[in-house]
């Protein structure tokens, strides 16, 4: 997790870094200068809360294509000279993503780079699995002796190729190469597939963690040991306890969910509230009440039910100023009814209001807002939405507007249309009004873009012919 400076979200900074499509728009209308000054600001500089999560990848390559920008920026960024000291993905993951998908656009610069920096980068690994996806095999089998020149021939750099070959996320450069005409690159690169193959298979004869023929006893002793080590074992712990617990045992679950030690405890009060057991939401208020990881657990245990008497419960406990009260908010958000809409707005605009629009607990008061249909908690959506530095959070509330804003449709779903996010061009697809000449040509661009998600272009195909089978 990143805590990126973002720029006010009315600047064209604060736009591109959110990934809106409005980013996009004034970036083009811009001089061209400031717009790629931005641009190169937001690559270098990942502006993404969950660099892992979050897609700003084919939202910058598709605005460096519409503004012809150049790629030194990022060259000087990728071969800076501490590149070796700071190899973490997080500072070139951006930038090499980016690359790529200029690179299946046709940009042959962007490939020469991504092929230079796979052959003497820090991440090499991920500028490699780029390629792996948009070069020939000319060019991968390039890349061979640079990469393998990599790894010492001595035991331990063998066993290094070995687990890069075993993890990578494309396979096709290895097995290229294990084919290699030069004997010494297709040897190594075998040698290091067997190896990694073996190293797996022996992972799964000797598995870590509990097994199932534990007793009751023991399971609780290992969630305590896994608490005392600063690990959070209690759902490992409790699908352990499905599997090993009896009739018999209940009574010491009970005691344990009651005052056992917090690693127990929680484990035991996941594993009542998963079994549906009747005293398990007493015993979660009970936890609730006091202070640390006990109340914790109970809140995550609580939040996991699905059954009837949760959701009757927690129209009670919605009105609790605590941690408790904000769980019970979102289990109605998720599971209750027409009945729960004033509750659920009103945790919506309490949120927003104490803690901004980047609140976790916005995500699931979001998805309810839409769920319910609650017409009155547009402003607060469009608010959440303009702000929010989410991609991922802005995409559900563009979902919620479109269920509750008569106005989507001729408003957001506009600029939705060039979002970050392939969900929520996706839904912009769907909902934005034709009568606008300016959406029929931006679906038509998304119908032909070779690098759109099927997605996204079966939504748009679904608007020019409702009769049209999916892509």
């Amino acid at each position: 997790m990143f805590d990126p400076v973002i720029a006010p979200s009315g600047t064209l900074l604060g736009l591109l870094q959110r990934g809106r499509g409005d980013g996009t728009l004034h970036a083009l209308a811009a001089p061209r200068a400031e717009a790629l000054a931005a641009l190169n600001h937001c690559v270098l500089d990942d502006p993404r809360h969950d660099w892992q999560a979050e897609n700003r990848s084919l939202y910058y390559a598709r605005l460096y294509l519409d503004l012809h920008g150049g790629l030194d920026a990022i060259d000087q960024h990728l071969f800076r000279a501490d590149d070796h000291l700071d190899p973490g993905e997080e500072r070139t993951g951006l930038a090499l993503a980016v690359l790529g998908h200029l690179a299946s656009y046709g940009r042959r610069d962007a490939l020469d780079l991504l092929r230079r920096y796979a052959a003497s980068g820090a991440n090499w690994a991920w500028a490699l699995d780029e390629l792996a996806l948009r070069d020939d095999d000319t060019g991968l089998r390039s890349l061979a002796e640079p990469v393998l020149a990599r790894f010492p021939t001595t035991p331990e750099g063998e066993a290094e190729l070995a687990a890069a070959v075993r993890d990578a996320f494309e396979p096709r450069p290895w097995r290229l190469w294990a084919d290699d005409a030069r004997a010494a690159v297709a040897a190594r690169v075998r040698a290091a597939g067997e190896q990694g193959s073996f190293d797996r298979w022996q992972r799964q004869l000797r598995p870590a963690g509990p097994r199932p023929g534990w007793s009751v006893e023991a399971v609780l002793e290992w969630a305590e040991q896994g608490h005392a080590r600063g690990g959070d074992p209690a759902l490992p712990a409790a699908r352990c306890l499905l599997a090993v617990a009896g009739p018999e045992d209940r009574d010491a679950i009970l005691a344990a969910a009651a005052a056992a030690p917090p690693g127990a405890r929680g484990a035991c009060l996941h594993y009542l509230a998963q079994s549906c057991d009747p005293a398990a939401l007493d015993l979660i208020g009970a936890a609730a009440d006091e202070a640390g990881s006990a109340a914790d657990a109970a809140i995550a245990a609580f939040e996991r039910m699905c059954s009837t008497a949760a959701v009757d419960r927690a129209r009670g406990w919605a009105r609790r100023p605590d941690a408790l009260g904000r769980a019970a908010a979102g289990v109605l958000a998720v599971r209750g009814g027409a009945q729960d809409a004033g509750t659920v707005l009103g945790a919506l605009r309490e949120t927003v209001r104490a803690e901004g629009p980047d609140a976790p607990a916005l995500w699931t008061l979001v998805d309810g807002t839409g769920r319910l249909g609650i017409a009155c908690a547009a402003p607060v959506l469009r608010h959440v939405y303009r702000e929010t530095a989410s991609s991922q959070l802005r995409g559900r509330t563009a979902r919620a507007l479109a269920a509750t804003d008569p106005s989507y449709a001729t408003g957001f779903a506009f600029e939705c249309l060039w979002d970050c996010e392939e969900t929520t061009r996706e839904i912009a697809a769907l909902h934005a009004e034709m009568g606008d000449a300016r959406v029929a040509e931006r679906l038509r661009r998304l119908a032909a873009d070779p690098v759109e998600e099927d997605e996204v272009q079966t939504a748009v195909r679904s608007r020019f012919n409702p009769d049209a089978p999916a892509l």
